[in-house]
């Protein structure tokens, strides 16, 4: 079974069993902690409490760290495609891009890129969504995280 054409609606990753499964069954147990911490307190449900929070701040950052190479590897297969695919105007310009303007133009197509990179650039474009937003013709990344 193949996977739908990818677009500004669809692209964004949700892992089921991260997002819907293992995320709740720390978040509840949590909730819990924190509800007999205030309601019969002592060290013990406090522990639990401390425990709980720290666990879940962990898996976040277990989360968010790898989302962090990704921009990283991203920023570099960009910048490499736009020194192919610019004009000579806007080659000399690539290292002005950030990594979050990098992130939203991955998904112009070559044809478009360069024509969107100006505006980008032009009009001082920041916010991934609004660039992602302004693709015409979506360029599917299947391999994210």
């Amino acid at each position: 079974m193949s996977e739908p054409a990818q677009n500004f609606e669809n692209h964004a990753k949700f892992v089921r069993a991260y997002h819907g499964v293992a995320f709740p069954m720390l978040l509840v147990p949590t909730l819990w902690f924190a509800y007999q911490t205030v309601t019969d307190f002592s060290i013990n449900a406090l522990m639990f409490q401390v425990f709980a929070v720290g666990l879940i701040i962990a898996v976040l950052f277990a989360r968010l760290f790898p989302l962090g190479v990704q921009d990283r590897v991203i920023r570099l297969e960009e910048q490499m495609r736009l020194a192919r695919l610019l004009p000579d105007d806007l080659r000399d310009r690539v290292g002005d891009f950030t990594t979050n303007q990098l992130v939203g133009l991955r998904f112009a197509p070559d044809d478009e890129l360069p024509d969107l990179a100006r505006r980008v650039l032009d009009e001082g474009m920041s916010d991934r969504k609004a660039i992602k937003q302004a693709v015409k013709n979506w360029r599917a990344d299947n391999q994210r995280i």
